[in-house]
């Protein structure tokens, strides 16, 4: 009997995959063919997409853009397609499209909102993407929550400074008392302290260095603050302040201090059952009857203040979550290294709890930037309100979705950005490994 090999020795030639199972013919049988339902499915899916896109493409495109008025629109519908149905009149939006931008904002002035929005992206960018920003960039973050305000608002440089001053004496207060009274001690002078400079001795220490050597700019009035300007602005005062408050009234409520927890878990409890609108309307009417007869609180700042607030209160029970979720032999692996109880929060517990939280995070700053429209509800003219003065214009009384649907597309860009960064970061950090 002859020897039969039953393993081959040779190696084949390497074949290509089937074209069915690779490339796009490959994803869409995959994902959208791949049984008889799945593919039935596809099918009324693909008439309900074509259904709606062939009545909002040709109300896009087939629109006019140079009209000055809405019956002025009507009459070049009525001539180019022999119908008004069906077209927008984006005429409304070539017109008033810097109004909704800037609301009421001197327009020789806007190169200080355009500054100032530039500011925002270099002070944002060392945040975001630290390793690949430059040094130098970080001084722009540093700087950017004094000047930011001085450019928008105007007037003196030196109430500005005297502000920045305040940190640079919170700061002091911190280092110089730390090594001597203690964390807890030095904390609550670094707080107590510029906030004593700040209602009591910055503004005349501004007004007597005003008065030797003036240096400011033109002032501009919060009344005429409004549009689009107006949500970037309070969004970035909540978002930028809510994270860092919430992460302390996070610790607080887990704190084994019976003060400082009931007082956290109290504010907490408090706004979260409350309605934005109604802290809104607080700070709008009531605000002023607690303050001395004369005082000028800038109704801009109260709501800045209100939103942080209830943007914290939401931010606090993420972060708890995220700190809830992390194994008990963390906080024991701290405990074993010697680490104090910042150390262990700075270092170990918070980056992670963080990471974890990075979704509700993300999905809290969307919610709070969204809420900025309700402003125009106490009378502020952000792009909601602005809107409504623009459809009472005779010229454009009657006209709706076009304005919408440009004030759409501007929250749009913003909240999908987000919603993109949040998913970059959670890649990069491995969420959920």
């Amino acid at each position: 009997m002859s020897d039969q090999a039953f393993v081959r020795i040779e190696m084949l030639p390497e074949k290509k995959p089937p074209a069915s199972t690779v490339g796009m013919i490959g994803w869409l049988r995959e994902n959208l063919f791949s049984g008889w339902l799945n593919t039935v499915l596809t099918i009324i899916s693909m008439g309900f997409i074509w259904y709606i896109l062939s009545g909002v493409l040709p109300w896009v495109f087939q629109s006019v853009w140079n009209a000055n008025s809405l019956n002025e629109c009507r009459e070049i519908m009525n001539e180019t397609w022999g119908s008004t149905h069906g077209h927008a009149c984006w005429g409304v939006v070539r017109e008033r499209w810097l109004q909704l931008l800037y609301g009421f904002y001197p327009e020789n002035l806007y190169w200080r909102v355009n500054l100032a929005l530039v500011l925002t992206l270099l002070a944002l960018t060392p945040l975001l993407f630290a390793e690949r920003a430059p040094r130098q960039l970080w001084y722009v973050t540093a700087v950017y929550p004094f000047l930011m305000p001085w450019l928008l608002w105007g007037g003196s440089i030196w109430g500005t400074l005297m502000i920045a001053a305040g940190v640079g004496i919170g700061y002091l207060a911190f280092r110089l008392l730390a090594p001597i009274a203690g964390s807890l001690i030095s904390v609550i002078a670094s707080a107590v302290l510029p906030i004593i400079w700040w209602m009591f001795l910055a503004g005349s220490a501004a007004g007597v260095v005003d008065a030797v050597l003036p240096m400011g700019i033109e002032t501009v009035e919060s009344r005429q603050f409004g549009g689009f300007m107006l949500a970037i602005l309070l969004g970035i005062a909540a978002i930028g302040c809510s994270l860092p408050i919430g992460i302390i009234l996070a610790l607080g409520r887990q704190s084994d201090l019976f003060i400082v927890k009931t007082l956290c878990v109290g504010f907490i409890e408090f706004i979260r059952g409350v309605p934005l609108i109604t802290l809104l309307f607080v700070a709008s009417l009531l605000l002023n009857l607690f303050l001395p007869v004369g005082t000028n609180f800038d109704i801009i700042l109260r709501v800045m203040i209100m939103m942080t607030l209830f943007a914290a209160a939401y931010m606090a029970e993420v972060i708890r979550g995220g700190l809830a979720a992390l194994p008990k032999g963390q906080y024991e692996g701290a405990d074993s290294l010697g680490l104090n109880y910042w150390q262990a929060q700075r270092l170990i517990i918070m980056p992670q709890a963080l990471k974890i939280s990075i979704p509700g995070i993300v999905s809290t700053f969307i919610g709070i930037f969204k809420d900025t429209t309700l402003v125009s509800i106490i009378g502020l003219f952000d792009v909601i309100g602005l809107a409504g003065a623009i459809r009472a214009d005779t010229a454009w009384n009657g006209i709706y979705w076009e304005l919408f649907a440009f004030i759409a597309f501007l929250f749009f860009v913003v909240c999908f950005s987000m919603s993109r960064y949040s998913m970059y970061l959670e890649r990069k950090l491995h969420t959920g490994h």
